[in-house]
């Protein structure tokens, strides 16, 4: 950035997590802008590891103070649970833990920027990759007077080996080595890892890489019975016992974790337009994924779980590309809701060596019946009455072969346009 074109800012508050990125922003902040810096600690579920000491760090690192916000009920009940009921997995394969978390982080940046009268903001997302887009969005949507500051797309830094030298210099002890120099981010929902040996996707993951989730091989021998109840599709219970919301994912995150589930490799479509290889362990949201959809089976109609999956694409794609904070975002969810009154029951599965197995589904508003599904009944469907659906449903398939064409369009025969009247 130009000199000139820096903006002139009195106070910033900073998204801090205390990693390498954010340790050696503060004292960069200081040099480069001149400003008081206050650090903002997110407490989405991280661990107390990642929380200890953080606010005497950033206090020595230069900060005038450090401010942290427990945020692990909200960011359950008020983006996980959403996100869960709609479905939404990016590509098939990502259960967006680091997407949905990126707006809540903002929504409070600026909560305490206006608390502490600052002017400006600051996040450590590098100019590469999504996150620098789900903050900055978010900010612009919730106060765009707010200054904006991103020192990756500023400072000399083009890799973690710089960044650990910068560290260096200013004294700041950091956990990344450049031997073991994987990226990671950590919440309630998962645990990210991208780097290292990670750049080269034919690479396996090193089993020492993993720290939510055992491996598959390691998994007990005998698998584990779980159940979970929902209520209008927001989980509720976990074996039987009515608990939080950020409790729930806890409890299915240890117990999932040990059976080998939610492991993914993945390597993603990023917004900005070049793809990225990263590795996700996600076992408590994997499991409520897959009893939300067993229990939606039961009790959506055909029509309504069929356009719902195409939402789910949708809002997956707007949380993703950090549009949470969008009218676009605040209508899916409302069509979502008006779906998940009858999902509600419980959902049995059997966890074994990495996979989730259905063992059982019920709920008062199942539209599953017996009864109909047998081939005896004959009061609610009458079996001779599909001579004429099939007939009128395969009509178009009928007159098309009559006329002699073929299935796929790309087959057509010329037309002989002799036998054409001309105007």
């Amino acid at each position: 950035m130009n000199p000139q074109s820096k903006p002139q800012v009195k106070k910033v508050v900073l998204a801090y997590s205390g990693g390498l990125d954010t340790s050696v922003i503060v004292p960069w902040l200081k040099e480069n802008y001149g400003c008081e810096v206050v650090c903002f600690c997110a407490d989405v579920g991280q661990g107390d590891e990642d929380m200890r000491g953080l606010e005497q760090k950033a206090i020595n690192s230069g900060a005038s103070q450090c401010i942290i916000h427990d945020m692990k009920e909200e960011f359950a009940a008020e983006y996980l649970f959403p996100m869960l009921k709609a479905g939404a997995v990016y590509e098939h394969k990502y259960l967006l833990g680091t997407s949905v978390a990126r707006p809540l982080i903002a929504k409070h940046l600026v909560d305490v920027a206006h608390e502490v009268g600052a002017d400006a903001i600051a996040h450590g997302a590098t100019g590469k990759g999504n996150d620098q887009v789900r903050f900055e969005l978010t900010v612009m949507a919730l106060d765009p007077r707010l200054k904006i500051i991103a020192p990756w797309r500023e400072w000399n830094i083009r890799s973690r080996e710089d960044a650990i030298a910068m560290a260096a210099k200013y004294n700041i002890p950091v956990t990344a080595t450049i031997k073991s120099i994987y990226s990671r981010d950590s919440n309630l929902w998962h645990l990210s890892h991208e780097g290292g040996l990670l750049e080269d996707p034919w690479n396996e993951p090193e089993e020492s890489m993993f720290q939510m989730s055992t491996s598959p091989e390691n998994a007990p021998e005998e698998g584990a019975y779980v159940e979970i109840e929902f209520e209008s599709g927001n989980p509720i219970a976990v074996n039987g016992e009515k608990l939080s919301a950020a409790k729930i994912v806890e409890t299915l995150n240890v117990i999932g974790g040990a059976h080998g589930i939610g492991r993914v490799d993945l390597v993603e479509n990023r917004l900005v337009g070049m793809k990225s290889h990263g590795v996700y362990e996600t076992p408590g949201g994997t499991i409520l994924l897959y009893a939300h959809r067993e229990l939606e089976s039961l009790v959506l109609d055909r029509e309504t779980m069929h356009f719902k999956e195409m939402v789910a694409v949708k809002y997956a794609e707007v949380t993703y590309n950090g549009l949470w904070f969008t009218p676009l975002r605040e209508a899916i969810d409302a069509f979502v809701n008006s779906t998940q009154g009858p999902v509600t029951g419980v959902v049995r599965l059997k966890l074994y060596k990495g996979n989730i197995i259905t063992a059982g589904k019920k709920s008062p508003f199942s539209l599953y019946r017996e009864d109909f599904a047998t081939f005896g009944e004959e009061d609610v469907y009458d079996q001779s009455h599909a001579e004429g659906f099939i007939r009128l449903y395969g009509l178009s398939m009928k007159v098309r072969a009559m006329n002699g064409l073929p299935v796929s369009g790309l087959d057509m025969p010329k037309p002989d346009y002799s036998k054409f009247k001309r105007d």
